[in-house]
């Protein structure tokens, strides 16, 4: 059939095919979001629980990053909230925002790292989640965010 166009062009003036869209791609995105400020309200939660109870984290032996239990509050409860500030950043669909967010995804994990004698169930975990966090956010592109939120290809 000489008069029809290939399959994958268009005709002149017809617009560009709509890109194809993984659910699993846009639902990982909505899922890194919802995780990401579920972990920060649960770091800042700990973190004011630290400040107010001098008591919550108790003192490791012979362990070489226990710090004041005043400034593991601190630490923990302004990182919480820049987590899930991050979180609320997704949702504008900018190629940024996902870096900041596997950013914090990160930063967060290698504090839980860090916290593991304290609380290690709970740190293994978060740090999984952020794991899971990072590793969506990778896989959610420019073209996702194009047909979801309409930003310019």
């Amino acid at each position: 059939m000489a008069g029809q166009p290939a399959p994958d062009r268009t005709r002149p003036g017809e617009p560009a095919p709509e890109p194809h869209v993984s659910a699993v791609a846009v639902g990982g995105v909505v899922f890194a979001a919802c995780v990401l400020g579920i972990i920060g309200t649960f770091h800042a939660i700990a973190g004011l629980t630290a400040i107010l109870d001098e008591n919550y984290y108790q003192q490791q032996n012979d362990y070489p990053f226990d710090f004041d239990p005043n400034v593991k509050g601190w630490v923990e409860m302004i990182s919480g909230a820049l987590v899930a500030a991050a979180a609320f950043t997704l949702f504008n669909g900018r190629s940024w925002s996902r870096a900041i967010c596997m950013i914090a995804a990160g930063l967060s994990a290698v504090e839980n790292f860090f916290f593991t004698p304290y609380h290690p169930v709970w740190s293994a975990i978060i740090i999984a989640l952020d794991i899971l966090v990072i590793w969506s956010l990778a896989m959610y592109g420019h073209r996702e965010a194009h047909k979801v939120y309409g930003t310019p290809l």
